[in-house]
């Protein structure tokens, strides 16, 4: 089997992860980490760009890893425009679209541009995978009851679409035979349904479906404008309240699973109602999925951080097994996902497509 080294980027707001996979085996992982000091000086997440890059720089040469060893370099693809899934050559077009931040400022797009930086050093290809605005709605999906509101597709995209090869390879079907409904359970909750190789509906877990650990999902929406318009809050206090304070964070006080399970053990009901409560919304999000494909479900995937929690996934699965087998692939390994990916195109399993 002929082996593929390559580089996985993964910058995120005071941190940027990376590694180097030889195939599927990893040789190195590390977090290089960005102190709030370090990064005051930067006024936008481009002007992080030269920092970055030397700081990854040193980090291969520490680890004795040769530019001209590898094959390609992948980074985490930021919320570019909507597109299609899959792995993405980076070019002159999405490094342009990146550095501008055609959806919003995000340390993922930087991801692409380091990439190519460390790529074209090289004369070696890079890529971006599965990026969150990947967009692969149906137009039923798509509609609200506000033509100015059309529901938007942005996901846990990387994560899922891995996840969903891995279970096609373990059931040894074809990728795109399989109709699954899949589940990131992490900060954010995004339930999708993928049919041919396609998510063709997704809750955007900062709009709409569960509450999570940080974000409020669905709320009634007479009483998020009453709360809007009540003069106690600026519009940037409203966010926070919808996306990093909602959730179990608003009701408990706590965004980690492993605290809440605790005091539930310990006899707190409250937590134990709250807890319920998310599992329950997942549940009905998961049957909402189901009846997209007309209950047609070949199974249903739960993973991200949450799924570790062996207590949210008995909930969850005791309401939704009656409509296909659940299965388990807990954590969110995004740098293996990423090489993933890459060697898909490497080894010919895929095209790399092309960002217009």
């Amino acid at each position: 089997m002929q082996q593929y080294k390559i580089l996985a980027i993964n910058p995120g707001s005071t941190s940027t992860k990376i590694a180097v996979y030889t195939n599927e085996i990893i040789d190195f992982e590390q977090v290089i980490r960005h102190s709030i000091d370090e990064l005051k000086p930067f006024t936008t997440i481009y002007d992080q760009y030269d920092y970055r890059l030397q700081l990854v720089e040193k980090a291969l040469s520490d680890h004795h890893i040769i530019g001209n060893s590898l094959a390609a370099v992948v980074g985490r693809g930021g919320p570019l425009k909507p597109l299609g899934s899959g792995t993405y050559a980076v070019n002159d077009k999405m490094v342009h679209d990146l550095k501008r931040e055609v959806q919003t400022e995000h340390a993922s797009n930087l991801g692409g541009i380091l990439a190519r930086g460390i790529a074209d050093q090289n004369n070696i290809p890079a890529f971006i995978v599965d990026p969150v605005s990947v967009d692969e709605l149906e137009p039923l999906a798509r509609i609200t009851g506000l033509p100015e509101i059309p529901r938007r597709s942005l996901f846990h995209a990387l994560n899922l679409k891995a996840v969903a090869h891995r279970v096609a390879k373990d059931l040894n079907k074809d990728y795109t035979a399989l109709t699954l409904i899949l589940i990131h359970l992490g900060g954010g909750i995004s339930v999708g349904v993928q049919q041919n190789g396609k998510m063709i509906d997704v809750t955007n877990p900062n709009d709409l479906g569960p509450f999570s650990p940080e974000r409020a999902g669905a709320v009634p929406s007479y009483g998020l404008l009453n709360l809007c318009f009540s003069g106690k809050y600026t519009i940037n206090e409203i966010k926070k309240k919808l996306i990093g304070n909602a959730g179990l964070m608003a009701h408990l006080g706590t965004s980690d699973g492993r605290e809440v399970e605790s005091r539930i053990a310990s006899g707190d009901t409250k937590a134990a109602l709250i807890y319920e409560a998310m599992a329950y919304q997942v549940a009905k999000e998961i049957g909402a999925m189901a009846a997209v494909v007309y209950g047609q479900v070949d199974g249903i995937v739960l993973t991200g951080g949450l799924a570790y929690s062996t207590v949210l996934v008995k909930m969850i699965t005791d309401r939704v097994k009656f409509i296909g087998p659940v299965i388990v692939h807990p954590g969110e390994d995004e740098l293996k996902a990423l090489v993933e990916g890459a060697l898909r195109v490497l080894r010919g399993e895929e095209q790399a497509k092309v960002y217009k």
